[in-house]
């Protein structure tokens, strides 16, 4: 198709997947004509989830341009209801389920054939292939390092998109503090 490696696209390109269940589940591909032959949704319920997709990734990438760093892709995830209505079930625009380029970098690394400085967990996907992990079988330790530099990225990205300091909160301790949290949300 004549596209580089990290080469922006004219539009963003919707790619459904399934998720398998259980531990170790990977994401696998699959065509919007299978979705809708194995009636997993509706057209019309097919056609709202492209549309609140492209939605909210013109809406992450405006936010992230806001703070210098491209949205460079990312991964929505849908479920339906009990009375049918379509509703996003995952987190959305974190390190976990997008990659973000520094905007500054992007233009001169990408003219040199370099990758682009981000922040995302891709380092962290590459050290558990690199310790023979691919998702299944037993998890490898991480080494106090890495965690460390996961938890920095998080917090990186936090401050970067929201231009707020990064707090951490030691005023309960951490389950009751998620108890609370989802307690107000159920």
């Amino acid at each position: 198709d004549g596209l580089k490696k990290h080469q922006k696209l004219k539009k963003p390109v919707i790619t459904p997947t399934t998720r398998e269940t259980g531990p170790g589940g990977h994401d696998e591909p699959i065509t919007k004509a299978e979705i809708l032959k194995q009636k997993l949704v509706s057209p019309k319920i097919y056609n709202q989830i492209e549309k609140v997709a492209l939605a909210l990734f013109d809406r992450g990438t405006k936010v992230a341009a806001k703070a210098g760093l491209i949205l460079a892709d990312t991964k929505y995830e849908f479920g339906i209801d009990k009375k049918g209505k379509l509703i996003l079930i995952d987190e959305i625009h974190t390190p976990d389920s997008s990659r973000f380029w520094i905007k500054e970098t992007y233009g001169k690394n990408w003219k040199k054939g370099k990758g682009p400085e981000n922040f995302d967990k891709e380092f962290m996907r590459l050290w558990f292939i690199e310790q023979g992990y691919s998702g299944r079988g037993k998890i490898p330790k991480m080494p106090d390092d890495l965690i460390i530099k996961i938890s920095q990225r998080y917090m990186d990205v936090y401050e970067k998109i929201t231009g707020e300091k990064f707090e951490i909160d030691t005023s309960k301790p951490q389950l009751e503090r998620i108890f609370d949290s989802v307690s107000k949300l159920v």
